[in-house]
């Protein structure tokens, strides 16, 4: 008797939803984009109990007829393609036709469509039919799924709490709302509007609405163009920034995706402007000929590769590099408030309160935090070692206008001002970032200039770091290094180039050698030159607590108005903050009087 049998439909059924359906959030994902699919303006997602009790979503698009009503809960139906070649030209979300039939195996789902004409009305249990019935004529379409999961036992017993499934649903919609700023979304869990955007096709109100009135006001336009791809959107100032990679959005054709490549290319490109453990916050959306990319990788269509991704990645980062180049990005302390001394008591209980309440959100929050989510960009790591892109630098200008140095506070920030208020520079930032754009110069632009040791350096290394450094050793030398072998798995230093920073030559010897074995696997000189200028530029600035004349803070002035960047430290932090006179006049009351009293 044969052993290999064809699987009952119900039962692959269920199979595909363990790809297909993952959580609440999938459900919500595959019939939001069939509404979008549909031609809707306004889709409407009401949960209940964050989607585990109920969810509905309901649409004013074309709608279905009783026979395509009843077809779409099969497998493999779609109106999407029909022929091969249709998967190289995907103009719309859904096409595999696979979803409603996965959601259907595990869930009780009451259909209701019309066209125009007699609605229907279908109800589902297990993937097999209840009910058919006639139902009224609002053109569009509601569906209702009700007991996820109730068949499969152990997927539901493994669904992650009310917060993070509510947390993953809440956050696709802000990528889909954004992704479609022309169309009006609505989310509500438990009678509780959480987004509610207004479909005028404004992609920066969309942002306000999600974001917030303080982060769409610091919020930067592009928008360019090659021979294969169009794009535009917003990108923060490097200000703001947030601890996670997931507010970097991309959009291609309409469809939020994710690629580790694209994402990569746009936090590099904030490279220096902000520290390196926070990422900004971007949506870009591009526009492409489908048939240079291919989106039928996963069942959840959100990974992607593109054709010439290299054009892609250099028009992407480019843009960004411009955008905030052209900008002063001199963070300016606003909105300050000072409250009478006599209400000093009634000032530390109410802190005493907001620092609980903040616990309080913080562990919610933690609570939310889902490392499986279907949406989260968690396959995306940022190594050390991977290549980034040559930084395009301006020709050295003055950047920001003429300040002058009044006194020194705490010998660490710098008393500045001019006629438009008062700044505050930090030295020894300032000076990281003059000395890093110097050394950034210096490696990039090597001379025949070295210094011979008196007593040459000997480096023992193990045999696996000898061999990676013997492969590369000829970056030390075109550096005008001369470093030969020494024995077995050591190298000798005779001479090293003259702007090593005096004292401090056998540590940066032995810190360049060690990054160039570190930066084994796609060795990229761009990336090793900024290591080497961010470790001496560090190594050479003014240090905090540290008091220096009118005429020093004068030069560092000087010098910081001349670098391509003097907002920000290597690292990423501000060098410089200001107060504008109104503010000071404000913090003193005296704003609306004669401030000459």
């Amino acid at each position: 008797m044969a052993k290999i049998k064809i699987m009952d439909e119900l039962l692959a059924n269920k199979i595909a939803a363990g790809e297909v359906v993952e959580r609440c959030a999938s459900v919500v994902k595959e019939l939001v984009e069939n509404s979008i699919d549909a031609k809707s303006s306004e889709i409407k997602v009401e949960l209940v109990e964050a989607g585990t009790k109920e969810i509905r979503v309901i649409d004013n698009g074309t709608g279905m007829e009783k026979e395509d009503a009843l077809l779409a809960f099969s497998r493999h139906a779609t109106s999407k393609i029909t022929t091969e070649d249709d998967l190289f030209n995907i103009n719309t979300l859904g096409f595999r036709g696979e979803a409603l039939a996965s959601i259907a195996s595990v869930s009780k789902i009451t259909l209701k469509t019309s066209t125009g004409n007699v609605g229907t009305i279908v109800s589902l249990a297990g993937g097999r039919v209840i009910d058919i019935k006639s139902g009224d004529a609002r053109v569009g379409t509601s569906i209702t799924v009700s007991d996820l999961f109730y068949n499969t036992p152990a997927r539901l017993k493994h669904m992650k709490s009310l917060y993070t499934e509510l947390a993953s649903i809440t956050e696709y919609i802000n990528k889909l709302s954004l992704s479609h700023p022309d169309i009006k979304f609505t989310l509500i869990n438990n009678d509780n509007v959480l987004l509610n955007t207004d479909g005028t096709d404004d992609l920066l109100k969309t942002i306000k609405n999600i974001y917030g009135i303080d982060v769409a006001k610091k919020m930067l336009p592009i928008l360019g163009s090659n021979d294969d791809y169009d794009i535009s959107g917003y990108i923060s100032l490097p200000e703001v920034h947030r601890s996670s990679r997931n507010h970097i959005i991309t959009i291609v054709n309409g469809r939020v995706v994710r690629n580790q490549e694209i994402n990569r290319v746009i936090n590099d490109s904030y490279h220096s402007y902000k520290p390196d453990n926070r990422y900004p916050i971007v949506v870009i959306k591009i526009e492409v000929d489908p048939i240079l990319i291919d989106v039928n990788i996963h069942p959840t269509k959100m990974d992607i590769k593109f054709s010439k991704i290299e054009a892609l990645e250099t028009l992407i980062s480019n843009l960004i590099k411009n955008a905030i180049s052209k900008k002063n990005l001199i963070p300016k302390i606003e909105n300050i408030a000072v409250e009478p001394l006599i209400k000093y008591t009634e000032q530390v209980l109410d802190l005493e309160r907001k620092i609980e309440q903040k616990e309080e959100e913080i562990y919610e929050n933690y609570d939310m935090i889902d490392n499986d989510s279907l949406f989260v960009n968690e396959d995306i790591v940022f190594h050390d070692n991977e290549i980034i892109e040559e930084p395009v630098l301006e020709t050295p200008t003055e950047k920001f206008e003429e300040i002058y140095p009044i006194g020194v506070v705490h010998g660490t920030y710098l008393v500045c001002q001019n006629e438009k208020g008062m700044y505050l520079i930090d030295q020894h930032a300032a000076k990281e970032r003059i000395n890093y754009e110097y050394y950034l110069n210096k490696l990039g632009n090597p001379k025949n200039d070295s210094i011979s040791l008196l007593f040459p350096i000997v480096i023992e290394l193990t045999n696996t770091e000898f061999i990676i450094l013997k492969e590369n050793i000829a970056v030390l030398k075109n550096l005008n290094f001369v470093i030969d072998e020494f024995g077995i798995n050591s190298v000798i230093v005779k001479a090293h180039p003259v702007w090593l920073p005096k004292g401090f030559e056998e540590e940066a010897i032995r810190r360049l050698v060690d990054i160039v074995i570190h930066q084994e696997k796609q060795f990229s000189t761009v990336k090793f030159n900024e290591s080497i200028a961010t470790m001496l530029s560090c190594k050479m600035a003014i240090k905090a607590n540290e008091n220096i004349t009118i005429k020093e803070m004068e030069q560092i002035i000087n010098d910081l108005r001349k670098c391509n960047n003097p907002f920000n430290c290597p690292h990423g932090r501000p060098t410089m903050v200001q107060f504008s006179k109104y503010e000071l006049e404000k913090l003193f009351k005296r704003s609306g009087f004669d401030t000459r009293k």
